[in-house]
């Protein structure tokens, strides 16, 4: 039987990874924990909340110990917009905190699960079909942490045979959970205002195009990763995934089906155009499709439809 610890539960992923793994594995199964409370959070009262920072790892073993846990999924982490406003900040949790996670897991023998990011590419990555085994030299501190985690969990799994996993997510898209800081940010917000004002401004620039994913894809994803078979797993903590590959003008054009007077302007931000300047436009996610069998169930216009009709009735 699973019993999964989530960190950073609060976050835009952590929200519904929890609740979904709560349906798959049952609520007293699934421990969501953060390192402070959060207004409106209901995960509390649908299962297990304790408060956790991940930099105390007495209190993260503790917490293993009590709840019996086999699985850690390590979501705690700062983003790469807001990591470049405070860059100590961020390689503080999220190098030290993905250390003291499997620390905890080598001495109790946990599966641990942590995402990686397409911010682990560089400007001189190749940009279009990146390769899953590709040169990594980011310029943010958010993908420094990320490469430098990628090696860290590979480093666990070969010295210490800790059952580490991960993918390179792509910006993920959802009409639940709020982003949180980071630069593919704007994929939500644009549907949020399409409805509101009729328009957006976009802080990405025309014909910048990243790789893009639905959250119900996110989620499949992290279970089939999590439960795979390990002796398949090849590249077991960076594996490329991904779904669709866009601009701002493709989700305009997209919106434009369902909202015809939408209209799309744009203010660049210097800084996180730069940031998205140096991502690939498209990921070659084929071994993650050939070692775990990852295939994504929404394009754009999928996407799309579904986001307006569940915002339509959250609004």
């Amino acid at each position: 039987m699973k019993k999964i610890l989530v960190t950073g539960c609060l976050g835009q992923i952590g929200t519904e990874l929890t609740l979904h793994f709560r349906e798959l594995y049952g609520k007293d199964n699934v421990i969501a924990t953060a390192r402070r409370l959060k207004e409106g959070n209901d995960l509390s009262e649908c299962g297990y909340f304790e408060l956790v920072d991940v930099l105390e790892i007495d209190r993260l073993a503790a917490i293993c110990d009590q709840y019996k846990i086999n699985t850690i999924v390590h979501l705690a982490a700062i983003l790469s917009a807001v990591g470049e406003q405070n860059p100590q900040m961020t390689y503080d949790i999220n190098m030290n905190g993905l250390f003291n996670v499997l620390e905890v897991a080598r001495e109790r023998n946990i599966q641990v699960i942590t995402p990686s990011s397409i911010a682990a590419f560089g400007p001189s990555t190749p940009q279009d079909n990146t390769p899953q085994d590709t040169i990594q030299r980011p310029n943010t501190m958010y993908g420094v942490t990320k490469v430098a985690g990628e090696l860290l969990c590979d480093y666990y799994h070969t010295r210490f045979g800790v059952d580490t996993r991960g993918m390179r997510l792509p910006g993920l898209i959802s009409h639940k959970a709020l982003p949180g800081g980071g630069t593919t940010d704007y994929a939500v917000h644009i549907y949020y205002d399409a409805l509101r004002k009729g328009a957006y401004e976009s802080y990405i620039g025309e014909g910048t195009r990243m790789d893009m994913m639905y959250m119900p894809d996110c989620l499949t994803a992290f279970t089939q990763l999590m439960e795979a078979d390990p002796a398949k797993l090849i590249h077991r903590n960076a594996f490329n995934i991904t779904a669709m590959s866009i601009a701002p003008e493709d989700i305009a054009a997209s919106i434009k089906k369902h909202i015809p007077d939408f209209t799309l302007t744009y203010d660049v931000d210097p800084i996180r155009q730069a940031i998205a300047d140096s991502w690939p436009n498209s990921m070659d996610d084929s071994c993650a499709r050939e070692e775990w069998n990852w295939s994504p169930e929404y394009d754009l216009d999928a996407m799309t439809a579904d986001m307006l009709k569940e915002l339509k009735l959250k609004l």
